[in-house]
């Protein structure tokens, strides 16, 4: 799937409309299924920073990242097969990044291999060292799908967690 943001277009919207077609794609050989589709971008400076793809790439990434803050938009569309109906939210995440050397970098990509993460960092393993500080109102959101805002879309389908 391509996810060239469109031209002009800010993080936040290629996020819910990569998330929103990616629940649509998952939905079309189902019949009433609930689908969720969820996508991140990550912006610095007003920079979009998207999936390295490769070592040298995730170099570049984590050392402009280092000692700044990071915003991680993280997309998340829920897709009802049966009436049609689509949710989409977008929860921001701000990442403080830790003043970290090159040497620790090289280390975190030999470890983690993040070349198909937003902005080379995945904060569920070692990643998290090379974070100072997160502000979120959904914590699950940094991970890539923001379970708080999901409960509550289910709730809104009629679908309760617990």
């Amino acid at each position: 799937m391509d996810e060239t943001p469109l031209p002009g277009e800010l993080a936040e919207r290629t996020a819910l409309r990569l998330a929103e077609v990616k629940a649509r794609a998952a939905a079309q050989p189902r019949q009433n299924a609930l689908i969720i589709g969820s996508d991140q971008v990550a912006v610095m400076n007003r920079e979009k920073l998207g999936k390295p793809g490769s070592h040298a790439m995730a170099v570049r990434q984590l050392q402009a990242m280092r000692g700044k803050s990071v915003v991680f938009h993280t997309a998340l569309c829920l897709y009802n097969c049966a009436s049609d109906r689509v949710q989409v939210a977008n929860v921001p995440t701000t990442v403080v990044f830790r003043d970290i050397s090159d040497a620790q970098i090289e280390r975190y990509l030999a470890s983690e291999r993040p070349y198909d993460c937003a902005g080379s960092a995945k904060i569920e393993g070692l990643g998290i060292a090379l974070v100072e500080r997160v502000v979120s109102d959904d914590p699950t959101a940094l991970i890539g799908l923001p379970l708080m805002q999901l409960v509550s879309m289910l709730r809104n389908e009629g679908v309760e967690v617990i």
